[in-house]
């Protein structure tokens, strides 16, 4: 019962609101800056694949879709360890002032009881 309370509580602490407001929003972010290239690349392969078959230039033999399917690859990557560096960071330090603050209303509580 004790932690059920305590769990709600948490859940309701501003501090904890703008850690999950913030994780949300950049996740959303990040998996939109990921998802719409790589879909529409699917879709451009599926019924224009034309457009990916331009070469890069009149000599070259790659075309234009190698590229830009490897830069989808290495974006993605990059965005990986762009959430693990805010993560490690902003929401980590979030998350710890967040257990500062719930360790110190329980201790006060404690002292209250006894």
């Amino acid at each position: 019962m004790n932690n059920n309370h305590e769990s709600i509580r948490i859940r309701n602490h501003p501090r904890y609101q703008e850690l999950v407001s913030k994780q949300r929003n950049f996740v959303a972010i990040l998996t939109a800056a990921t998802l719409v290239p790589y879909f529409s690349f699917i879709l451009v392969a599926a019924f224009s694949p034309h457009l990916l078959s331009l070469k890069l230039s009149p000599t070259s033999m790659i075309s234009i879709g190698w590229p830009l399917g490897a830069a989808f690859i290495i974006l993605a990557w990059l965005f990986t360890g762009l959430y693990i560096l805010r993560s490690n960071g902003e929401f980590t330090r979030l998350n710890a002032e967040l257990r500062e603050s719930a360790q110190v209303n329980a201790a006060l509580r404690e002292g209250a009881l006894a």
